[in-house]
Parts: C-alpha cells; sequence; structure tokens
C-alpha cells in the first residue's frame, strides 16, 4: 500500500526546534569539537565587544556541577522591548536565528559570531541556559530550557556596571560527550589573547581547580616566539596594514627544522583549512623570496627555481585578517571563501615584506638559504622517485616482492597489514584470508621521517615498499583515488619496540600521507595480551589485556569457591569492583609511599575532615600499631612528614593536599563507597577475597603472556587479531591537527631537552615498562 504523501506529511520546523534537529548543521557534529564549539560561540561574543573596544576582561568557567560560564565586561545585550518583534532584545537574540548585533555593521565592523546563529544554537542545544546582562543601571536576569525561555526577563537588583554572562548546560539528550576538556579550551582560549592583546582571559576549571590568566602585550609576535622551540633563523618579522576596510595583521620567523607551522585567523576564527587569506600571504612571500634569489643569489643559485612548497620549511607564521561580513565554506567557519581578501593580503605581504629583505639583508639571506636547501632536497626527492619508477617499470611486476597481496581488486574491500618482523610477516601470510587481506612484512624500525628531509625519506626501502604497495604516492604527488587498499592495519608486538614502530610509522602517515589520517583509513592492531588455557579444557580463551584477564580469572574462580549468602553474578560483579580498586591502589602505590596508610585514609573519610595535626596524630598511632617504627616526623599548618623504617630501608611519607587531591586518591575513595555498599565479607579483607578466588583460577592453569607476535601460530594468530569476527581495531583519528603536530614533534624530533622534561613531568603515570 503506498503511504499518502499528503500536505500533511510537510512538517514546519519552528523557532530553534531545527537546530535540535540538526545539530550537525550548526556546530559541526554532537561528539567532543561540537561541545566545545559551543563555548567558542559564546566566548566569540564577548570577544566582538572587545574587537569593537567596549571590553577588555573576559572570565570562564567550567563549574564542578557540568556548566560553562561566560562573563565579560562590554556593554551587555540590549534588554528593552524589540522594535519589530515586541519581546525583549535578549529574548530574540537567544532564540531566534539570524539576529543578532552582527547584521548591523554600526555595531561591529567585524565580527567573529558571523553567521549570527552562535548564542542562539548554543540556547537550542543546552538542557538549560542562564542569562545575566548588566546594563542600563540593572541587572537582568532570564532563563531558557532547550531554547525555550521559562520566564520573562526580570531585574535582579542595581549596578554601575554594563556586561554579559552566560551559563549553559550542555544537553545530554543532544550531545554524545558532555564533559569540557580543560586543555582543549585553554588552548583556544590563549590564542585568542594572542590575538587580541588587549583583553585578559581568565579561564577557571573549578573540576580541578586548576586557573589560567592570559594576556600578551606582544600580541601575535608574541605567538611566534612561543611556538618555536627550535633554532632561530631570523628574528620575528611582523608587520599590519589596513586597506579596504580589511585589516591583515602577520607575524613570521624561521627555524632550522623541515616542518612548517601555519596558523590563520578571520576575525578570530581560527580558519583550520586555510582560504584565500591564507593563500595571499603564500603568493607574497614565494614571490618575495624568489625576487630576492633572483637579485642577491650567485649565479649557480639563481638557476634553482623554488616554489611555494621550498618556503614552507622552518616557517612558523600567524596571518589573522580582520575583514567586515567574510563568507565562510562551511557552517564551522574552517575556511575562508571572500575572493577579494586574497589580493589585499597578497599586496600588505608583498609590500611589507619587500621593505623588511632590503633593511634586514642578514634575515633576508637566511630565508633564502632556507629555501634553496628546500629547492635541491625537492630535486633531490623527485629524482629519487623518478628512479624508483624506472626500476619498477623494468621489474618483473610493480609491487614490492615482501608484498603478499590480496586477490580482491576492490579498495573498499581490501585491506593490508603491516607486520613487524619477517616471522610474524609469514604466520601472517599463512593465517590470513588471501581474497581481502594483504599483508606486507616491515624489517625493524623505519626511518623516523620527523628528522628527515623527503630525498632522505624516498632512500629508505621500507617506506618505498609501502609507497608502492599502497599505490597513492607521497606528499604532493599523493592521490587518494588511487590507494589500493581502504583498511590500512598496523601489527607490531606488545611491547615497547613494537609501541615505538607503530609511532615512526604514524608519524610517516601523519607528515605525508595526511588524507589516510583524516578519512579514516589508518588502524591498530589489538592482539592479546594473554592466552589462559587448563587441563581438561579443549577452548584456550584469548584475553586482551591486564583487566580482562582479571575479570576472567574472577569468573572461573568463584566457580568452585566457597562462599554463603550472595549469588554468584552477584559476588562476580562485586569482585571486579574490588579488582578496579585493586588496580587503582597499584597506581597510587607508584607515587607514594606505604600504600597502607593511603587505603587507611580512603576507607575512614571521616578522618580526612580533620586539620593537618589531628591528621598526623591518627597517622603515627596506625603506623605504631601495624608495626613501624617511626624514626622522625615533621608537621604544621599544610602537611605532615614521617620518615619511617621499613624493609626496603627509610621511607618518607607525605600528607598534604598532593595526595589528597591527587586523581587517583579521589577515583579509588569513589569505588570505595561502591565497594562498602555491596560488601557481605565482615570476617574478612575482600581484597583476600579477590586473592583467594585468582588463586582458585589459576590452579592447574597455563597463563601465557605473549611478547611479540612470531609467539603465535597462523591459526591463532588469524583467530585473535586477524578474523574481523573476533579481532579489535583502534582507528586513528586525530581531533586536532595542531596538537598532533605538536606532540609527533615533541617526541619525534630533535630536541632533547622538552622530552626530558615531559618524561620528567610524566614517570609516574607509565603503566607498561619492558626492562
Amino acid at each position: 500500500m503506498q503511504e499518502n504523501y499528503a500536505e500533511s506529511k510537510i512538517k514546519v520546523l519552528k523557532g530553534l526546534e531545527a537546530v535540535r534537529k540538526r545539530p550537525g548543521m550548526y556546530i559541526g557534529d554532537t561528539s567532543f569539537n561540537g561541545l566545545h564549539h559551543m563555548v567558542y560561540e559564546v566566548v566569540d561574543n564577548s570577544i566582538d565587544e572587545a574587537m569593537a573596544g567596549f571590553c577588555n576582561t573576559i572570565d570562564i568557567e567550567i563549574t564542578n556541577y557540568g556548566s560553562c560560564i561566560v562573563s565579560d565586561n562590554g556593554r551587555g545585550i540590549p534588554v528593552g522591548l524589540h522594535p519589530t518583534e515586541n519581546i525583549s532584545t535578549l529574548t530574540v537574540v537567544l532564540t531566534v536565528l539570524h539576529a543578532g548585533g552582527k547584521f548591523d555593521k554600526d555595531t561591529y565592523k567585524v565580527s567573529g559570531g558571523l553567521h549570527g546563529v552562535g548564542v542562539s544554537v548554543v540556547n537550542a542545544l543546552s538542557s538549560k541556559l542562564i542569562a545575566t546582562v548588566k546594563r542600563d543601571g540593572n541587572i537582568h536576569k532570564q532563563e531558557f530550557a532547550q531554547g525555550k525561555p521559562l520566564s520573562d526577563i526580570e531585574i535582579i537588583k542595581s549596578t554601575n556596571r554594563t556586561g554579559t554572562t552566560i551559563e549553559f548546560f550542555p544537553d545530554p539528550e543532544i550531545f554524545e560527550v558532555v564533559e569540557f576538556d580543560y586543555e582543549t579550551l585553554a588552548k583556544r582560549f590563549k590564542e585568542l589573547a594572542y590575538l587580541n592583546p588587549q583583553i585578559t582571559i581568565n579561564f577557571k576549571d573549578s573540576r580541578t581547580n586548576k586557573a589560567q590568566s592570559y594576556h600578551f602585550d606582544g600580541g601575535i609576535s608574541e605567538f611566534v616566539s612561543d611556538l618555536n622551540k627550535k633554532e632561530a633563523l631570523t628574528n620575528v618579522i611582523h608587520f599590519s596594514d589596513e586597506s579596504e576596510d580589511v585589516i591583515t595583521e602577520i607575524a613570521l620567523m624561521y627555524n632550522d627544522t623541515y616542518s612548517e607551522t601555519l596558523f590563520s585567523f578571520v576575525n578570530n576564527i581560527k580558519t583550520i583549512d586555510g582560504g584565500t587569506h591564507e593563500a595571499g600571504f603564500r603568493m607574497a612571500l614565494t614571490r618575495v623570496v624568489s625576487n630576492y634569489i633572483e637579485a642577491n643569489a650567485n649565479a649557480r643559485e639563481k638557476d634553482v627555481k623554488i616554489t611555494g612548497d621550498d618556503t614552507k620549511e622552518g616557517l612558523i607564521a600567524i596571518v589573522s585578517v580582520k575583514v567586515p561580513d567574510p563568507q565562510f565554506e562551511g557552517q564551522t567557519k574552517g575556511k575562508l571563501g571572500s575572493s577579494y581578501v586574497k589580493g589585499i593580503v597578497n599586496k600588505a605581504t608583498g609590500e611589507a615584506l619587500s621593505k623588511f629583505f632590503e633593511e634586514n639583508p642578514n634575515d633576508a639571506r637566511a630565508i633564502m638559504n632556507k629555501a634553496l636547501t628546500a629547492a635541491r632536497g625537492r630535486e633531490a626527492a623527485k629524482k629519487a622517485r623518478e628512479l624508483t619508477r624506472k626500476k619498477e617499470s623494468i621489474s618483473v611486476g610493480t609491487l614490492p616482492g615482501k608484498l603478499a597481496d590480496c586477490q580482491s581488486k576492490d579498495p573498499e574491500n581490501s585491506e593490508i597489514y603491516l607486520v613487524e618482523g619477517d616471522s610474524a610477516g609469514g604466520s601472517a601470510k599463512q593465517g590470513r584470508d588471501r581474497a581481502f587481506q594483504a599483508i606486507l612484512p616491515l624489517r625493524g624500525k623505519i626511518l623516523n621521517v620527523e628528522k628527515s628531509r623527503l630525498d632522505k625519506i624516498l632512500k629508505s626501502d621500507e617506506i618505498k615498499n609501502m609507497i608502492t604497495a599502497f599505490g597513492c604516492g607521497i606528499a604532493e604527488e599523493f592521490d587518494y583515488s588511487k590507494l589500493r587498499y581502504h583498511k590500512i592495519i598496523i601489527m607490531t608486538d606488545a611491547d615497547v619496540d613494537g609501541s615505538h614502530i607503530q609511532t615512526l610509522i604514524l608519524t610517516f602517515f601523519f607528515r605525508f600521507m595526511n588524507d589516510l589520517v583524516k578519512n579514516g583509513n589508518i588502524y591498530l592492531a589489538q592482539p592479546p595480551l594473554y592466552r589462559y588455557s587448563k587441563k581438561g579444557q579443549k577452548k584456550e580463551k584469548y584475553l586482551k589485556d591486564e583487566k580482562a584477564l582479571n575479570d576472567y580469572l574472577i569468573e572461573i574462580g568463584i566457580e568452585n569457591y566457597d562462599f554463603k549468602d550472595i549469588g554468584a553474578n552477584d559476588l562476580k560483579d562485586f569482585l571486579k569492583i574490588v579488582s578496579i580498586y585493586r588496580s587503582i591502589l597499584n597506581e597510587l602505590k607508584k607515587r607514594f609511599n606505604v600504600i597502607d596508610l593511603i587505603r587507611y585514609f580512603i576507607e575512614n573519610p571521616d578522618i580526612l575532615a580533620k586539620d593537618i595535626k589531628a591528621i598526623f596524630d591518627v597517622s603515627c598511632k596506625y603506623l605504631e600499631e601495624k608495626g613501624f617504627n617511626i624514626l622522625n616526623s615533621f608537621v604544621n599548618d599544610e602537611e605532615a612528614r614521617i620518615y619511617i623504617q621499613t624493609t626496603n630501608g627509610l621511607e618518607e611519607i607525605n600528607i598534604n593536599n598532593d595526595l589528597f587531591l591527587n586523581p587517583y586518591f579521589e577515583e579509588a575513595s569513589y569505588i570505595y563507597k561502591k565497594i562498602e555498599e555491596r560488601n557481605i565479607f565482615t570476617d574478612k579483607d575482600f581484597l583476600d577475597v579477590l586473592e583467594e578466588v585468582e588463586k582458585n583460577a589459576k590452579k592447574g592453569a597455563n597463563i601465557q603472556r605473549y611478547k611479540g607476535l612470531g609467539e603465535m601460530n597462523p591459526e591463532q594468530l588469524w583467530e585473535t587479531t586477524m578474523n574481523p569476527e573476533n579481532r579489535r581495531l583502534i582507528q586513528i583519528n586525530v581531533n586536532d591537527f595542531d596538537s598532533a603536530s605538536g606532540v609527533f614533534n615533541l617526541f619525534m624530533g630533535d630536541e632533547v631537552e622538552p622530552r626530558r622534561e615531559y618524561i620528567q613531568a610524566h614517570a609516574k603515570d607509565v603503566k607498561h615498562l619492558d626492562i
């Protein structure tokens, strides 16, 4: 029966219903990025007030009850009756799409909230929003739920200040994630402070008591200096220009690396996909450097023709433009499309750089030499590629000899395993499904591409084999349509060397085949760490990690365990919670001495309500009762230190907020409450019960920990790691390209000191250490 398609089937979404129905159209997605985009939309309104000259302080707080509060000392959103809507203007701004001061050029010449949907969209996607406006001598307040007013605007009290405060609670009906990430937000606020040196941004996370204030008198020049972590080849070059109502401000410098760091902004909005302003800057930079080479290089160097890519090596730049009514590609404003901006930025950059080169010959020559070196490297890489193609054309087949290809020629149904070592590669070749699975063994660790130019990279046999096998080219010659496998799976041993190999391969993909990362083609195989077998049992049990092993030991161990007054399932669930508690205690044990005392604090929370001297007295009494020999001690209003003699020697116990506010301590306290609610073991320690159950499960059992893939035979490798029905894969995604680039630079780059500092700061967080 054909369904009736009548007038009643046409749905009209009123007010902000469209936003709740299709949130992704307005904020990109409903996961991590979309959640934080909500904060940016509100903050952008305050930044617009700052750019208009009416605001110099913005306060942002993530509350411990899940909301975000953004306050500014701007003029305050108008609250009077709107001339055409006949309701409060504040209500209009918060409930009507395409309503705002951004459409009135007299109010904001330039603006970040460019589509006029920002704060109304935030309102629509919040379970609750509270707007507080200081204006016209009074404090006005109005509350909303899911974009709808709960009440009329009301006056709270009088004030002589102005400003706007928006508090919103992301709606869990809309968002997959509702917890804000401090580091992600802090990075954005720091960028805004660089871009607007006249403002101060105060950011506080009440969940962890982290707080930071951002203010940079040096603006984007200071931004560029702070981004540089290597040896500088030039001073910071900074210039600004205003033409046709477009303000161009650019800062750049060069260092001795091979990579580029360029961030571009339009009206403070980060344009992650670039646009016409970025294109104008790059054209002018290439032109000025080319002209300088032609005028100043020696005869041999003048023959070298540079391209835009040659001026990228070692470049650190910030390109910021302020544009009235800019046109963007996409709602999330990732790429500037206003064509006329390209010519304006091109002209401003060309004039400023030409003048700088004339007045600063040392910096100009350093940039020229950097570009010439890059050009020579590009030519060498081109010759290496041509040589590779030549060898392939005269060989029997164009694919690497080590590659065991699959029968399928459909890229969407084909996958390739990059396998660590010839031994594991042999097992994988025997165990695979040759219909759709290809195997490429890799010998040892591939070249670290973070420290190498392309010409050297193309001399690496392992990298050449990967490039040839994939078929899609590399760097500027990359062509996604020619990719032969849409699943590229890195399969290495579960040890430190395996992790290092994964990182080296991922660095290569990130730097030279980034579209594979963006399109979600890269995966990490997750071979099991443990195999549990027992005499009399035919089937072996493979377990992915230590938690899975612990859970399985509990399930097996309670089968023959003598327990009373508790069901098997209840006992199993209870002991799994106890197992988590034990794991957290083990983490605390890495960081603090005498875990017995720490456990005593966790399981007797009333102690922590006392002052530090009372806690000290209780601690000394407990330690003496447990037979510890106290050699010395110290206590003041903030901390206590107790020195005891143990079998390991002299140990110092520090009792202070570093312990009590430690995330593991807080997590252990939370888990213990769950244990206390269920615990029926009044006559024995629940951790001892867990040990007994696990001991029972281990009787007659063989628990094998796999360190290498080569320890598995082909059938085991297929069953555990390659069979699509059983295997576990981790897909590699990048939420923040800039952060990821910084991480690769930190861990894989030349600079040792920043890496050492990171390792020292996070040494106690390590979970798996092979010695």
